[in-house]
């Protein structure tokens, strides 16, 4: 059962990426969704019998490198943390592809699609299942390649073509600094096995563990899209719809934290790592919210409202060692940040394809589900009391209070200004997009429909998990009276678990005031517009108004330093290192320097047959010469012959 929850992705991507044209479009759909909907079955079924009997599986295909006292298998672990993310992995995954049918039947090349998404989340198993890390970067490599290949899949878009490149340039930045993280650990461990390193991890040097942790912490935050190597997240909206409800969702953002959540055994014994991933978190958190406030396109605000309320958070949650809420959080914003990406996907096929939300407008009766699906989205993404994300985000925010150190109380006021601006946006999208009244042209609302049933069955099942998901299951993952990660998984040192303060030593005003905040900008945000259109828009055109809201729409001017001093720096070091060495010296030495050389010679060499008897007899001497005087110089017989060389040359010329 557990090597077909692993090949079956494998299987339906190989069928429809190499017989596609045999089997069809619609064989391709339904070879590839059956594929995924029967490994999200026997992915229920792992969770059942792996997660809630504590029964973990473990097994080993077969030897792959061999050298000394290392040893790498293929071998693939099933444990409580790994059955756990395979839930929203799979789940968004098989919803993804049902979307897919609809929104892509318009496209010449389903099969490749389908291929790619399939393939995709293949190499995501891979990832989450591997138990060791020269495995786990077999997985991260192939999601790093599928999501080049998926949002170039309008390849003929130039746009789409320089945002592939982007993702996948800046995630080399992380991959490098993973593969060093991994050759420390086989320095330090001398192996590169999850379980040897994680149980010798207590007696190496904290040192040791701090450097290895951040390397691996810059490869979670390339993939994860943390400040500073956040870039590429807003440009792969370039893809299609589905395409960023998959990578941006449940799999390709949550690989980073998975694998902090993963190395929790190594991680918790470096307390200057764990302030680094809080602040890091934090700045995450307030930089993508403040940005995504001021974005026009509806998929790019969704894109920057994950870097902020998923990645963000979930960093501050491992930074603050509550690494069983980071994957509940996990878990319960999958589904509501897929909800929002396929709701703005049917949104964006009702209406043309337009992304820009300020030529929508009144879209309330013409797609009512969307409307009410987005509505439940975005109540959970702002904490709304009772809703899935609820649960999760607002228990962050406690523990960073509850932590009662000075960095965690200001990392909690960071964080709370973070969900300020988050509801502040999650309003604008609604209301511009719902609401307010009509702003695009007529042709777009006499089209206007809702999709078949293949885009609203996905919607309303993301909408259930949505509501109720955080509720069902918040005893299971969080409180000391859970017992899901009794195998050690997930591994919390005793002196930094804070669920008892947390829950009993917070003041209740601190715990209510993100509700207060959400609650409160809610209400402005739906005011102000209707009733004071006027002295918003006059804010914007005086001189202070527009270079803020310049400085927040070119998002902080961070791509445009990039391209300045580090882009413009390393191509103009590569015009000049490419002028010195491969059209300089380089030629120098080969074409122009020893082919001619070589030319020459052969041309000196032919000219010393001259047909002269004479010559000959003095070229027969002069070696005669040499051989008879070679016993009593004591010379080398490579010197000998460079001066035989020599001479011939000399007599050539």
């Amino acid at each position: 059962m557990y090597l077909a929850l692993i090949t079956l992705p494998l299987l339906g991507s190989i069928v429809s990426g190499f017989f596609g044209r045999k089997i069809g479009v619609r064989g391709s759909q339904l070879i590839t969704c059956s594929t995924i909907v029967i490994t999200t079955l026997l992915s229920v079924i792992a969770f059942l019998e792996v997660g809630l009997n504590n029964i973990p599986v473990t097994f080993y295909l077969f030897r792959w490198i061999d050298s000394e006292s290392l040893n790498v298998f293929w071998g693939f672990n099933f444990d409580s943390l790994t059955v756990s993310m395979l839930i929203p992995v799979l789940i968004v995954s098989s919803l993804v592809h049902l979307y897919s049918i609809e929104y892509m039947s318009h496209d010449p090349h389903n099969q490749r699609f389908f291929s790619y998404l399939s393939l995709f989340t293949f190499m995501m198993i891979i990832l989450i299942t591997a138990n060791n890390f020269l495995l786990m970067f077999v997985g991260w490599e192939g999601v790093g390649i599928c999501s080049y290949l998926l949002v170039s899949f309008w390849f003929t878009r130039i746009a789409a073509n320089q945002s592939s490149m982007s993702a996948f340039l800046t995630n080399r930045v992380g991959d490098s600094f993973l593969t060093i993280g991994m050759f420390a650990i086989l320095w330090s461990f001398g192996n590169i096995d999850y379980n040897t390193v994680f149980i010798l991890s207590p007696y190496i040097s904290e040192n040791i563990i701090t450097i290895i942790g951040i390397c691996l912490l810059i490869g979670a935050m390339a993939k994860s899209s943390q400040v500073g190597l956040h870039v590429w997240l807003p440009m792969a909206m370039e893809g299609p719809t589905p395409v960023s409800a998959l990578i941006h969702a449940a799999t390709m953002v949550t690989a980073g934290v998975y694998l902090l959540m993963r190395c929790s055994p190594l991680i918790e014994y470096s307390s200057t790592l764990l302030l680094i991933c809080l602040f890091i978190g934090a700045i995450t958190t307030v930089f993508s919210s403040l940005i995504g406030l001021f974005q026009q396109d509806i998929k790019k605000v969704i894109a920057y409202s994950t870097m902020s309320q998923l990645l963000g958070m979930m960093v501050i949650a491992v930074g603050l060692s509550s690494y069983n809420i980071a994957l509940f959080h996990l878990i319960n914003h999958a589904f509501y940040k897929a909800l929002l990406f396929l709701g703005a996907g049917a949104v964006i096929h009702a209406v043309a394809d337009n992304q820009d939300f300020r030529k929508y407008g009144g879209l309330r009766q013409f797609l009512p589900l969307t409307y009410s699906v987005m509505l439940i989205a975005s109540l959970s993404l702002v904490a709304f009391p009772y809703m899935t994300g609820f649960y999760s985000k607002d228990f962050i925010l406690e523990s960073a209070y509850g932590q009662f150190f000075l960095s965690s109380i200001i990392v909690y006021f960071i964080a709370t200004i973070g969900a300020m601006f988050t509801t502040l946006y999650s309003v604008k999208v609604l209301y511009l997009t719902f609401l307010t009244n009509p702003n695009g042209p007529i042709t777009n609302y006499k089209n206007a429909h809702e999709g078949s049933i293949y885009m609203s069955l996905p919607l309303v099942i993301l909408a259930i998990f949505s509501t109720f998901f955080g509720y069902i299951t918040k005893d299971m993952f969080i409180g000391l009276g859970s017992s899901f990660f009794s195998d050690n998984s997930l591994f919390i040192h005793p002196l930094h678990e804070i669920m008892l303060d947390t829950e009993f030593s917070v003041v209740t005003f601190y715990k209510l005031l993100p509700l207060f905040f959400t609650i409160s900008l809610s209400i402005i945000s739906f005011i102000s517009p209707e009733y004071l259109p006027k002295t918003l828009i006059n804010f914007k055109f005086t001189r202070m108004g527009y270079n803020i809201f310049s400085f927040f729409n070119q998002r902080f001017l961070i791509e445009y330093f990039y391209n300045r001093y580090i882009t413009g720096v390393v191509l103009k070091l590569g015009g000049q290192t490419t002028k010195i060495l491969d059209k300089g010296s380089i030629e120098l030495l080969a074409p122009y320097g020893l082919e001619k050389g070589l030319l020459k010679l052969s041309k000196n060499l032919s000219s010393l047959d001259s047909g002269v008897v004479t010559s000959y007899a003095l070229y027969i001497l002069i070696g005669l010469i040499f051989y008879t005087l070679m016993p009593y110089l004591s010379l080398n017989n490579s010197f000998l012959l460079l001066v035989l060389f020599t001479i011939f040359i000399s007599v050539g010329l």
